[in-house]
């Protein structure tokens, strides 16, 4: 039996699906001078759409630089931190949009507490 296609993400996990992977692609083109993105960038842009998809907070999810939950393994994190070093700067240049709405809008949205575990005591 075929496995389920995973249902899209909406609103604003969309928005952050689409930032992350313009930040992949700013850094896989000035790094490994691809024109798309090169097999271990897709990699990790892959994974970051799985992380994205599991994340515990859903719609609220604040930005990764303030989330208390840690989802992203250290190998692959350090990975994604190298990218938003590099791509942060430069991302204002070529999505302007997304820049403005990642900086003013979305790291200016509070952090939830922590979500409760499915039958976990309260």
């Amino acid at each position: 039996m075929p496995a389920a296609e995973p249902a899209p993400l909406r609103g604003r996990l969309a928005r952050e699906r689409k930032l992350v992977r313009a930040m992949i692609g700013v850094f896989c083109r000035d790094r490994h001078h691809s024109r798309g993105l090169c097999a271990a960038c897709a990699e990790l842009a892959g994974y970051c759409d799985l992380r994205l998809r599991c994340c515990p907070f859903g719609a609220d999810k604040p930005t990764c630089a303030r989330c208390r939950v840690h989802c992203y393994r250290d190998a692959l994190r350090e990975r994604v931190r190298e990218v938003m070093r590099h791509a942060g700067p430069r991302i204002l240049w070529r999505h302007p949009w997304l820049a403005f709405l990642h900086e003013v809008v979305d790291a200016r949205r509070p952090t939830p507490g922590l979500p409760r575990r499915p039958g976990a005591p309260r």
